[in-house]
C-alpha cells in the first residue's frame, strides 16, 4: 500500500506503507487508508514532526558516541553511518504542510 498526501497548495507526496505509517503515528493522526489534516491543525503538526526528527538524530548521534566508545575509535569519522532517516523522509511533506497552511488549505491522504 502507498500513502499519498495531497494538497491544493502543492503536488502530491507519495510514501510507502511503513514510513506513511509511521509518520501519521508522530502527527497523531490515526494510519487509516483515507485521512484529513486540517489546515488549523498543520502547525501542530509540523512540529511534532520536526521535535521527532530532533529526537532520531540524538539517538542516533548517542549511539555512534557509544559505539566508537566501545569500539576505541572516538572521534573517527562518522560518516555514511545509518541508511535514509526520518530527517530526509518527512522534507518533502514538511514542505507540503507549510504551503498548505499558508494558503490555508487541508491535506488529504488516501481520497
Amino acid at each position: 500500500m502507498l500513502y499519498k498526501f495531497k494538497s491544493k497548495a502543492t503536488g502530491d507526496v507519495i510514501m510507502l506503507e511503513p514510513q506513511g505509517r509511521q509518520i501519521l503515528q508522530i502527527i497523531g493522526k490515526d494510519p487509516a487508508a483515507k485521512g484529513i489534516l486540517l489546515s488549523i491543525d498543520i502547525p501542530d503538526a509540523i512540529q511534532a514532526l520536526k521535535d521527532a526528527v530532533l529526537k532520531e538524530e540524538q539517538e542516533i548521534q548517542e549511539a555512534m558516541v557509544a559505539q566508537q566508545e566501545k569500539s576505541g575509535t572516538l572521534g573517527a569519522s562518522t560518516a555514511g553511518a545509518g541508511g535514509i532517516r526520518l530527517k530526509q523522509r518527512v522534507v518533502p511533506l514538511i514542505d507540503m504542510l507549510q504551503r498548505a497552511h499558508a494558503e490555508e488549505v487541508d491535506v488529504v491522504w488516501g481520497v
